[in-house]
């Protein structure tokens, strides 16, 4: 085994270890009722999504390792259950493919459960799990084969890492600020609204975290976690991955500060959990930028980022949709800031140049244009599911349930009520 093949697996298991640090993180953040359901959700979907990724998602649909379907979707059953990539794991490109697909698992697990945030203390865990699985084969699985897919001469050939638009040139997202956390805020949004608001807890007066310490741990695993998520995509350039291991501690740090900065001015002080969030919303941000960007801009991305999203936490009271833990106000901006970011202040080196420094604008309107078709599209299709999953099985616990708390109806208990 390559030192590379060695990097790419470490990596793989810190960023399988970051949803449970989210789920506790999100268990952390909700009520003492739900706690245990919350965090069911996040164990739930490493379940469901390496499952689908191993029968048809990794090869089949995202085409990492070949160019089989359309530009939009690929063919599900061109290596059903990887058991051709199996049969050869243990020879030259297919191995270092194969420690891709443990990676990029990895990936597909933890944008399936960043959304279930947005509808923590009401959502039930079956038809959670069913949205889980469809949200994962019609949107995470293609989307990243827009940006990721590549060939077995390492070529990515997906369309919008290529040919945005027509633009003739393609988007750069590092580690997925557009196809894991844009499309994870949006498909929060879509959720948000089919499932409407909770029955007790929506105003900034009641969205009280019922344990502080296990959002902070949740947060540090995050953190910890992450530099597995930005390095593992390039072990093999020494230069690079140390820039990006770097720029993965600054951002976020320059985000708490932001975040708790005017927190201060807000509200009259810097708590606990808006540290936690800036750092979360730093991360979110460098995602996409950190191997584009300088120090001394990580640092600015850090702290534009953690202060637009501590007001934008705001935004879901006075527009009335209820997404419980902030994936919007976080991720789908951070996200965007983040990609948007590349194309204004991205290293003059980059193709086509940024906009501040290289005088062009293509770039630009590529990181522009991509977020956009990826939210439209992850908001679209998760709608659609949603609304079909509520109007049947039913996705909303009970009214009653949810007041009782939804922990001890569908798993059984959980914390210890006083």
């Amino acid at each position: 085994m390559s030192v590379g093949l060695e990097w790419t697996l470490l990596c793989a298991a810190l960023v399988i270890f970051m949803t449970p640090g989210l789920a506790f993180f999100y268990g952390g953040l909700v009520k003492q009722k739900s706690v245990v359901s919350m965090m069911m959700l996040s164990f739930g979907s490493i379940a469901i999504v390496t499952i689908l990724y191993v029968l048809y998602g990794g090869v089949g649909i995202t085409s990492q390792g070949n160019s089989g379907g359309s530009k939009f979707f690929g063919n599900p059953f061109e290596d059903f259950g990887m058991s051709n990539l199996v049969s050869t794991a243990g020879t030259g490109t297919d191995a270092a493919l194969f420690a891709g697909h443990a990676f990029l698992v990895a990936f597909c697990i933890i944008t399936v459960a960043l959304v279930s945030g947005a509808v923590a203390d009401r959502a039930r865990f079956w038809p959670w799990m069913l949205f889980a699985a469809l949200f994962a084969t019609f949107v995470v699985f293609p989307t990243f084969k827009w940006i990721w897919a590549f060939d077995e001469e390492g070529t990515f050939y997906g369309w919008l890492a290529n040919d945005v638009w027509g633009l003739g040139i393609g988007a750069l997202d590092w580690a997925g600020g557009t196809v894991i956390h844009q499309s994870a805020g949006a498909a929060a949004l879509a959720l948000a609204l089919v499932l409407g608001r909770r029955k007790v807890g929506f105003s900034k007066e009641e969205s009280v975290a019922h344990n502080v310490p296990l959002v902070l741990i949740g947060a540090a695993i995050l953190w910890f976690g992450w530099f597995g998520f930005n390095t593992g995509v390039q072990g093999g350039d020494a230069g690079q991955t140390s820039l990006i291991f770097f720029n993965t501690l600054l951002a976020p740090a320059a985000a708490l500060l932001g975040w708790i900065v005017v927190e201060t001015f807000k509200d009259g002080k810097a708590t606990a959990v808006g540290a936690a969030s800036g750092i979360v919303t730093g991360l979110v941000a460098i995602t996409p930028a950190c191997a584009f960007v300088t120090p001394v801009w990580a640092l600015v991305l850090g702290l534009i980022s953690g202060a637009i999203c501590a007001f934008a936490v705001d935004l879901k009271f006075k527009l009335g949709f209820d997404d419980t833990l902030d994936v919007v106000g976080i991720h789908l901006v951070a996200g965007f800031i983040g990609c948007l970011y590349v194309g204004i202040f991205g290293s003059e080196t980059l193709t086509g140049g940024s906009l501040v420094f290289g005088g062009e604008g293509k770039l630009f309107l590529a990181q522009l244009f991509s977020s956009i078709t990826v939210i439209a599209f992850s908001f679209t299709v998760s709608f659609i599911f949603a609304t079909a999953i509520e109007k049947t099985i039913g996705f909303r616990a009970k009214e009653e349930d949810e007041v009782a708390g939804i922990d001890l109806v569908l798993h059984g208990g959980g914390y210890a009520l006083d």
